[in-house]
């Protein structure tokens, strides 16, 4: 029976390929399955063979670790070149969102508190 091994909603399609990549290299036989047209299926790589899973998975988060961590450093080295703005920058290039996202924060908080500030204060 096919075990789910690796969705692919929200992934981007490098990290999709290296996937497939890493799992043909360890002859994993797999098969993908699509969202479909509406988007009502699982687009994910499915294993043909449960007892790959282990080494399968083992694959995989190894495979995860390393690209996080490039993926870090790849950042980090974009923020010291001032390629990539910190949330304080984006805060002072962009003061009206700040203080929108804030005020909106605040609506929503009001109106959750409101029954419970009724009840206390009647």
């Amino acid at each position: 029976m096919a075990v789910l091994l690796f969705r692919l909603n929200q992934v981007p399609e490098d990290e999709a390929d290296d996937v497939r990549q890493l799992l043909e290299e360890s002859r994993i036989d797999y098969y993908e399955s699509s969202a479909g047209f509406f988007g009502l299926g699982v687009a994910a790589i499915w294993l043909k063979d449960n007892d790959d899973l282990p080494r399968a998975r083992e694959l995989i988060d190894d495979y995860q670790a390393q690209r996080a961590e490039t993926m870090r450093a790849d950042y980090q080295s974009r923020v010291s070149a001032g390629e990539e703005n910190s949330f304080l920058q984006e805060s002072l290039q962009h003061p009206f969102r700040l203080i929108g996202s804030i005020g909106l924060l605040v609506l929503v908080l009001a109106i959750i508190m409101l029954p419970f500030w009724k009840t206390l204060h009647p």
